[in-house]
């Protein structure tokens, strides 16, 4: 079983990214099943994703960067920032960060 936070830092601003729509997506033989969603916190972060640990399986997590641009004023080439990702049965927690700009986005394992 594994858990699951994310943040999400404006690298065009140098600052985290508050108030960015996040979902947690689990993939099934019928397709995506939403299992959580949030919004980051004033510090761009969402800590507790889900309320309890989460089986092995293939995932995704979705930042709504383009809402969060907007809100700002800001034009931006993407709309939304995916991650898809498997979790195994080993279990661990995983940090999940966005780098996002109005024109790019990246991510990597943190801890």
């Amino acid at each position: 079983m594994s858990t699951i936070s994310t943040h999400v830092l404006d690298i065009a601003l140098g600052k985290p990214a508050a108030g960015v729509a996040i979902a947690l997506e689990q993939q099934e033989q019928r397709g995506w099943r939403p299992i959580a969603q949030g919004h980051t916190d004033g510090d761009g972060r969402l800590k507790a994703l889900t309320p309890n640990p989460l089986p092995p399986g293939r995932y995704r997590l979705t930042a709504e960067i383009g809402d969060y641009f907007a809100a700002s004023g800001r034009d931006a080439l993407y709309v939304s920032a995916q991650i898809d990702f498997v979790l195994p049965e080993s279990g661990s927690h995983y940090h999940l960060p966005f780098l996002i700009s109005p024109w790019s986005w990246s991510t990597y394992r943190g801890s």
